[in-house]
């Protein structure tokens, strides 16, 4: 079991940046694979970075070059750097774990936090 809690969230203009972090529960943090996911009013869920216990980290083509996904098992911590934001980033972020590699249904996930761009 790993309890996930997100924080970093706020409202930013376009082209800002924000940091979003995942605070993990547990001893075993890095055999988790960890994934970012969002959700805007109306559309489904979808991933937006990813990274594997061994560090490789993928991510939507919406959001390469602007998003960077890291992870510091010492602190049982994922990050997610968000720069050059758009309006359309608005949404729930929540970050996700799962067992190993990271698939499209994580067990695990946090609360949610709220990124709002302005234009």
């Amino acid at each position: 079991q790993v309890q996930l809690v997100e924080s970093g969230g706020g409202l930013v203009q376009a082209g800002g940046s924000l940091r979003l972090s995942c605070a993990a529960s547990g001893r075993t943090f890095s055999s988790y694979a960890m994934g970012w996911f969002r959700q805007a009013p109306g559309k489904e869920r979808e991933l937006v970075a990813g990274i594997s216990i061994s560090e490789i980290t993928s991510y939507a083509d919406s959001v390469k070059g602007r998003f960077t996904i890291s992870r510091g098992n010492a602190k049982n911590t994922v990050y997610l750097q968000m720069n050059s934001l758009k309006p359309e980033d608005t949404a729930v972020y929540y970050c996700a774990a799962d067992h190993r590699v990271l698939s499209a249904t994580p067990p695990f996930w946090g609360q949610g936090t709220q990124v709002t761009v302005s234009s």
